[in-house]
């Protein structure tokens, strides 16, 4: 087992650190699995979705059930508490506390069998959702409850809590799909809870164990509150709140604890596998997107919806709609939308019958129109014309977190009532008069169908009456909702949030038959304690307030964070609020689909996603000198993977800039442990790359010598397992300098073509095809050459050397070009470097501001020219017939998007082309020759990219725009892939 060693903070009791040294000695002995204590892992399971903040006193990622056992016998011993853990998606602050924190995630997460014969699968607790439903769809099956966080939301996480989704009106929700669950009780013991009839519960209630004490005492309870069961629920089905004494109460011939374990949050037992059942995944889906002027427009058309047997109804406010069309990611949307809507209701088809289907949703048009519902209704029919609007549906946290100004958050304490549809119309009135005279703005979004509406208010939880406001609030609709026979919590479960409300909720004597419950499975109160039952107050532990006000720190970069001001004075509290965005959602943890973030797609580690590392950020610099802390070692292990590929600026709904986090903390380190060798090597490429093309060939001969490359590999640690790029001579500058000048006529002005530091000396090819494009196409192509714009100098730290290049390059371009001329590249690093981190770099410079608003994208003239008439690519040329697979480099990604690349490939006649979504490709400019890294390089190219390319057939032309990514596409797959630019050049080039 592994042994995450640190020092624990001065200021925790020397009884406290004793017990820690002990507890974590025991596990390390007993666990085949990781056991960390030290404080930066500790510090990144404080957290979760939630608004609560709680540090454990240490952590362990089990490898198997056994571990599990081990780590709660551990626990149980030295009287601390065991909190199991999946994704951490909880909103409710199910899954932090301050005893053992166990991660089921990383390693327990194996589908040990699938039987479609009976539509069921076996699946440990880690399995997450997705993965699931993909390894379940060759046989047209799924997991019914399709929650938001399907991307990352673990089976068990989903136990824990009963989770739902938007098609729970016709799936229900996760306790309607389990059969049998794998468990470890408060003793240690293993048990296997399952439906069984009355024969076989008394039989097991004849065992001397705490197995037997549960099927002997838990029916007693049930018989002692008949009354209050039947009494004391609330009557609306939705429920993810208490014990469910009522499922118990419902069957007289039946005994099924498993089912009644699931939404107990962890506080009756750890889940470690389960037997769930899968329903028919449906083959056609097709959609009805009605356009209100108001919510309450959208929600009186539910019941219309309702009646046409709809798979799901889904309600979007204005306010999700407006922070959509701010995301690269989203954008899409508002093409697809007629006017300006207030509100949008999602109606959703599912099944088999095309016609039937179709059908549905003609009916409901009709019903509407007649009905005097919306002012229009999109029907989405294809895939194609799905994929944005699903997109955004799923994105409606993570866009209300996006509007985050400082610490003032839309936050989850009364996101989760569901009342009866029919009355949805009227509470959503009255709790939003609630919101009115508490003057709170919220967006309003969720599952129509169910009557489940998850509104965040935005509070400030630094200010002491904004936590007054908040619990006044979290009392007036739990009551309200009460009015109306619904549920306080439908699917997001008690945790720390809704806890304290349950006597209310449930009446005394049912309250304190669950209070019965919690002492019988769990009678020292090991497992997960102060959720659900004797919970503290919803206003303790508050993530924000408990955070000490941030220390001057001077920062080389500038952090504008909304509502957090720069930090190019003394810094205070800019970096740290630029990382204290993340609010845990954990969209980083997916895997799949996107580029975020690839680091942990290959590991599985909680450090190495996104938000773990914005986690040691936010710890670190909340110290009393955060300039030291940024020198941590263990601060930057868990910087240390990080591609720096910027997907987590688009993809992360918050928007944390990992990337520039990164380089900003790098220089700090520099500043305390001086600069590495191989950062200074990496940072001067410019300068070595024009060196090895002024002295190719010969400077390509050490790449090929093993001696060589091994002596490489121990002095500054580049892998001898990756090409080194090969050079050549004849050069991009040396073209241009000495070819004759064109004869074609400039008819768009002067553009200049930024020459950049990699294909410049290694590929010419790409950019003269781009300069002879742009030529035809009736520029004046004026080449800068002659400076570096700063990339690899900031993706190594250092900060203070990338400055210097771009205040050069922005005045050499500013004063060589004329005012509102465009600048161009095909590096797509290094371009939109001039775009974005020289402002980050310079804000306050004119010339940077100028430059940065003159950057665009080669493809985009060379489009424009095409379609002007300027540009007539061939239709014989040998591309006609072929197939062009396109994997778009990170960066363009995550600053303007790939939509002006696949633009440009298609005006190439005769080809079809596919945009893989295929991830980072791995290789992340020098991250991929670092010796250290490139197992994790590789592991990353593995996943997606490698997969997809080589089950093209030989006659498919690839295609990527940055040069890493075509280095790792030939090193992976044995694959030449071609820049945009060259193809054109084929298509347009005369014989």
């Amino acid at each position: 087992m592994t042994i995450t060693r640190g020092e624990r903070p001065a200021h925790e009791s020397a009884e406290n650190q004793e017990l820690a040294r002990t507890l974590q000695r025991d596990l390390a002995r007993d666990l085949d699995g990781e056991v960390q204590f030290d404080d930066y892992t500790r510090q990144l399971f404080a957290r979760d979705a939630s608004m609560y903040a709680i540090t454990p006193l240490g952590v362990v990622f089990p490898r198997n059930a056994d571990d599990v056992a081990a780590a709660v016998a551990a626990a149980a011993a030295h009287q601390v508490s065991v909190v199991p853990r999946g994704a951490g998606t909880s909103l409710a602050g199910q899954t932090v506390g301050p005893g053992l924190v166990l991660d089921l995630s990383r390693y327990m997460n194996n589908i040990v069998e699938l039987d479609a014969g009976s539509g069921t699968a076996l699946v440990e607790a880690g399995v997450v959702q997705d993965q699931l439903n993909r390894a379940a769809s060759p046989w047209g099956l799924m997991f019914g409850p399709d929650t938001s966080t399907s991307n990352r939301a673990t089976i068990g996480g989903m136990i824990g809590n009963n989770s739902a989704g938007s098609g729970s009106v016709r799936h229900g929700m996760t306790i309607d799909h389990v059969r049998e669950l794998d468990v470890v009780l408060s003793d240690a013991s293993r048990v296997r809870l399952d439906r069984v009839d009355e024969a076989t519960r008394a039989q097991r209630a004849t065992r001397p164990t705490l197995e037997g004490a549960l099927y002997r005492e838990l029916p007693e309870i049930v018989r002692a509150n008949h009354a209050a069961i039947a009494d004391g629920f609330p009557a609306h089905w939705r429920r993810a709140c208490g014990y469910r004494l009522d499922r118990l109460a419902r069957e007289d011939t039946v005994f099924d604890l498993a089912k009644f374990v699931v939404g107990s949050e962890g506080t009756l037992a750890v889940a470690t596998s389960a037997l769930v059942d899968l329903v028919p995944k449906p083959s056609r889906t097709v959609i009805a997107v009605g356009h209100f002027t108001s919510v309450a427009g959208a929600i009186d058309a539910t019941q219309d919806a309702l009646a046409c047997d709809p798979a799901a109804v889904e309600l979007m406010d204005r306010t999700i709609l407006d922070l959509s069309r701010r995301k690269i990611e989203y954008a899409s949307l508002g093409d697809l939308l007629n006017g300006d809507p207030e509100a949008l209701l999602f109606v959703s088809f599912s099944g088999d019958d095309e016609a039937e289907l179709l059908g549905q949703l003609k009916r409901l048009t009709g019903m509407w129109s007649r009905n005097g519902h919306g002012y229009h209704t999109l029907r989405a029919v294809t895939p194609a014309q799905q994929a944005s609007l699903l997109k955004v549906r799923k994105a409606g946290l993570g866009l209300l977190m996006a509007a985050s100004e400082g610490t003032r958050r839309p936050l989850a304490f009364v996101e989760d009532t569901a009342v009866d549809p029919i009355h949805l119309t009227e509470y959503t009135r009255r709790f939003k008069e609630v919101l009115d005279r508490h003057e709170m703005t919220a967006g309003f979004y969720g599952h129509c169908s169910v009557g489940c509406l998850h509104i965040r208010p935005y509070l400030d939880l630094t200010d002491p009456a904004d936590v007054v406001k908040m619990r006044s609030v979290a009392v007036e609709i739990k009551d309200l909702v009460a009015e109306y026979g619904g549920v306080n919590s439908s699917e997001h479960g008690d945790g720390l949030a809704r806890s304290e409300f349950n006597r209310e909720i449930f009446g005394d004597a049912l309250y304190d038959a669950m209070r019965q419950v919690k002492r019988l499975f769990d009678p020292d109160n090991v497992l997960n304690p102060g959720k659900i039952v004797d919970a503290p107050s919803m206003t303790d532990n508050l993530r924000d307030a408990a955070l000490p006000p941030a220390e001057p720190l001077r920062t080389r970069l500038s952090f504008e964070v909304i509502g957090a001001g720069a930090g190019s004075a003394d810094g205070t509290g800019a970096m740290r609020a630029a990382a204290d965005r993340c609010m845990n959602i954990g969209l980083c943890r997916k895997s799949g689909s996107g580029t975020m973030c690839p680091s942990y797609m290959a590991t599985r580690k909680e450090e190495d996603s996104t938000r773990g590392r914005a986690a040691a950020l936010v710890k670190a610099l909340s110290e009393p000198d955060p300039r030291a802390a940024l020198g941590d070692e263990r601060l930057h292990e868990v910087l240390d993977l990080c591609l720096m590929c910027k997907a987590c600026k688009s993809e992360c709904p918050l928007g944390v800039d990992m990337a520039t986090l990164k380089s900003e903390a790098l220089s700090h380190h520099h500043d305390i442990h001086g600069v590495p060798l191989r950062s200074r090597l990496f940072g001067s490429i410019r300068f070595l790359n024009r060196l090895g093309s002024a002295t190719a060939p010969l400077s390509n001969l050490p790449g090929r010598i093993p001696l060589v490359r091994r002596l490489m590999d121990r002095t500054v640690g580049i892998a001898p397992a990756r090409p080194l790029p090969v050079f050549v001579r004849q050069n991009l500058t040396r073209w241009f300098r000495r070819r004759k000048n064109t004869t074609h006529p400039i008819t768009q002005g002067t553009v200049t073509y930024l020459a950049d530091s990699f294909t410049t000396f290694t590929e010419p090819d790409i950019g003269r095809a781009a300069v002879q494009l742009l030529e035809r196409a009736g520029w004046d192509v004026r080449l800068e050459s002659g400076v570096c714009c700063g990339r690899s100098s900031l993706s190594k730290g250092l900060v203070d050397d990338a400055k210097n290049k771009a205040r050069h390059l922005a005045d050499t371009l500013s004063k060589a070009t004329e005012a509102g001329s465009p600048v161009v590249g095909c590096e797509p690093s290094c371009l939109m470097t001039l775009r974005d981190e020289h402002l980050s770099l310079l804000p306050d410079d004119p010339a940077v501001k100028d430059i940065a608003g003159r950057v665009r994208q080669v493809e985009e003239l060379l489009v424009e020219a095409i379609d002007d008439g300027r540009l007539r690519p061939r239709e014989d040329s040998w591309l006609a017939g072929r197939t062009l697979v396109y994997h778009g480099h990170c960066h363009q990604k995550a600053e303007v998007g790939t939509a002006a690349t696949v633009a440009l490939l298609n005006r190439i006649p005769g080809v079809s082309v596919v945009e893989l979504d295929a991830g980072c490709c791995g290789m992340a400019g020098s991250f991929g020759f670092e010796s250290e890294h490139y197992d994790v390089s590789m592991t990353v190219g593995e996943d997606r990219l490698f997969p997809a390319i080589t089950a093209e057939p030989a006659e498919t032309v690839v295609v990527a725009t940055g040069v890493s990514c075509r280095q790792q596409i030939f090193h992976g797959t044995a694959r030449d892939a071609w820049h945009p630019v060259q193809l054109l050049w084929e298509a347009v080039a005369s014989e």
